[in-house]
């Protein structure tokens, strides 16, 4: 276990539980290792990843299926490459969630994390559509 600084305070870290971004995601290319944190409870609707290498790097996730989105990528052999991706159910879609001052939450839906559950390794892919499913709750 190693600790780290968060914006939750100190947080033990498994070293196998961390996400590394090979290239960092843009903007924060400094930082490429990252834990995902969520609330004990079943099922979290939200979840952070905190980069371990800049306490104040903190991203708010959402699962794209919570917002009801259908994404079609397709990742170059250079990203498969680069997240160590070798089959397609092995990658998990997230957005990253903004609330800008005074305005609502909002979520970035033209540049999903594609993270690789196996081999703990994620980019952000840019420039996406996304088809929108709309369902009753």
């Amino acid at each position: 276990m190693q600790v780290y600084p968060s914006r939750f305070g100190q947080i033990e870290v498994d070293p196998d539980t961390i996400i590394q971004f090979p290239l960092g995601i843009p903007g924060f290319e400094d930082c490429k290792n990252y834990k995902l944190l969520h609330e004990e409870k079943p099922d979290p609707k939200v979840l952070w990843l905190q980069s371990l290498d800049d306490a104040t790097v903190l991203f708010t996730l959402v699962e794209t299926e919570r917002l009801g989105l259908n994404y079609a990528l397709t990742l170059s052999d250079e990203e498969c490459q680069q997240i160590d991706l070798t089959a397609a159910n092995d990658a998990k879609l997230f957005l990253i969630l903004s609330r800008p001052e005074g305005q609502a939450i909002s979520a970035n839906t033209n540049a999903p994390l594609v993270i690789n559950l196996q081999s703990r390794k994620g980019l952000q892919k840019l420039d996406v559509k996304a088809d929108i499913v709309f369902r009753n709750a």
